[in-house]
């Protein structure tokens, strides 16, 4: 354990992840700056009320944006990681070290799935909180808020943060065929544009079974690819 912990902090150094903060930071802004236009700008029905006329609609909204803006995230932190490394060969390099395959590849997927999974939840307490403390004081939501609702709506937070960090390396399984930056981020797009877009009032992404179906995709093609990476060729 304490080696792949000190592998995962050697991963975040060498590829200068923390800088990767920052684009974190300003996808918040922009989803915080999304989230107002639709909670204040005129509904089309004339009510003088944006979107959301609830605070569960305005949950609900939040919870698709984040999910989705941090997914395709997670497949540029992925093909930075793991893809890049494939496609300029540079990963056999990397392997010529006497250190297990298993723990450098896993090291990076753990570090995919961790962002993702803390990007969402903290994206997700940090707007919601932000645009309760600004509806406090316009009221265009006019409902109160029910404050002992709060530990289910963290509970939900929680769990589809969990669920997108799996979703989250889906992209990994065309990453890796391909080994194609591009086709990893284009995958992970279009993956979250489907399960995410709004059928008649049905969005798949809503479904927990079918959440929790997805996420178990993702880790289970992030197993695949480190099962026998040991004894794969990998040029």
């Amino acid at each position: 354990m304490k080696a792949l912990l000190k592998l995962i902090q050697l991963e975040i150094r060498k590829n200068k992840l923390t800088g990767m903060l920052k684009g974190v930071a300003i996808a918040v802004l922009m989803i915080l700056g999304f989230m107002l236009l639709l909670t204040y700008v005129d509904a089309e029905d004339g009510s003088g009320r944006g979107e959301f006329k609830t605070y569960a609609d305005m949950f609900e909204g939040l919870y698709v944006i984040v999910k989705v803006t941090f997914v395709v995230f997670a497949s540029v932190v992925l093909s930075k990681l793991v893809i890049d490394e494939y496609k300029n060969n540079t990963i056999t390099l990397l392997f010529m070290y006497p250190i297990s395959r298993k723990k450098l590849l896993g090291a990076k997927i753990i570090i995919v799935f961790l962002f993702t999974l803390l990007s969402v939840f903290i994206s997700d307490i940090l707007i919601s909180a932000l645009l309760i403390g600004i509806n406090s004081f316009t009221h265009v939501i006019p409902e109160q808020l029910d404050w002992a609702g709060i530990p289910g709506e963290l509970l939900r937070m929680g769990m589809d943060a969990i669920f997108a960090a799996g979703i989250g390396l889906i992209p990994l399984y065309i990453g890796m065929r391909k080994k194609s930056v591009p086709a990893t981020i284009v995958t992970a797009v279009l993956f979250v544009s489907v399960s995410s877009s709004d059928f008649g009032g049905f969005r798949m992404s809503n479904l927990v079974g079918i959440s929790i179906f997805l996420s178990l995709v993702g880790v289970a093609i992030a197993y695949l690819s480190i099962r026998n990476i040991e004894q794969k060729d990998i040029a």
